[in-house]
């Protein structure tokens, strides 16, 4: 075996790798439960944010819901910070 034939395969095991990678799903989460929307959304958002923007009114609650949800995760993320410097 030459070293370019040894070269050659390893560059497609790597590239049979991402592929393998990045095709694979959450084998824990049931293929039409709400947390695999959740994972598929949340990819989609990743591509085109804007895809994701809902315009319409909020439910009851879900503004108040919402606000908190985003005020703990920002504590979360200067806790986080914190206990890196």
């Amino acid at each position: 075996m030459s070293i370019q034939t040894v070269c050659r395969l390893g560059l497609a095991l790597c590239v049979a790798a991402v592929v393998a990678g990045c095709s694979s799903t959450n084998p824990g989460v049931a293929e039409h439960s709400g947390d695999a929307r959740v994972v598929t959304t949340s990819l989609e958002c990743r591509w085109n944010r804007s895809a994701c923007i809902y315009e319409g009114r909020y439910e009851s609650g879900e503004r108040a819901y919402a606000e908190d949800e985003a005020r703990r995760l920002n504590q979360a993320s200067l806790d986080r910070l914190r206990r890196v410097r």
